[in-house]
């Protein structure tokens, strides 16, 4: 489950799930259903994806903004996701995969560009048996 919640003048995205690693995915699904309708992006090929961190909170930032690194230098868009975190002694490893395919300008009707996931906004916690990971994005 995500959600998109009202924001000034960009978007908060929040990805929930059972883990931290659900939650990690389904912010990405939220921010790329800010980009394209995700049902138009069929899981075709994947990038596979390794990142440290001191924190979560800089794991999920980082995770946000090497998916939209690797969909723009790819010229691709991803709609299913994949992240494995592991603690480490100095902080956290995310290993993930992301799928998605090629931009097909006759299928994928692009809507609004995410230039960046940003600290503002930010939270990864787990409350009540749920865990949210959810970030302001720049559009």
């Amino acid at each position: 489950m995500y959600e998109l919640l009202p924001h000034k003048a960009d978007i908060v995205i929040r990805g929930i799930g059972n883990s931290y690693e659900e939650a990690f995915c389904e912010a990405a699904r939220a921010m790329f259903s800010v980009m394209v309708e995700l049902a138009d992006v069929k899981p075709v090929g994947e990038v596979r994806i390794k990142l440290k961190a001191k924190n979560l909170e800089g794991l999920f930032v980082a995770w946000l903004n090497e998916l939209l690194s690797e969909a723009s230098l790819s010229n691709v868009l991803f709609s299913k996701f994949e992240a494995e975190i592991e603690r480490e002694n100095e902080g956290f490893v995310l290993g993930g995969t992301a799928y998605g395919e090629k931009i097909d300008p006759e299928r994928h009707k692009l809507k609004t560009e995410v230039k960046g996931a940003t600290y503002s906004g930010l939270k990864v916690v787990e409350e009540d048996g749920k865990f949210i990971a959810q970030c302001v994005v720049d559009v």
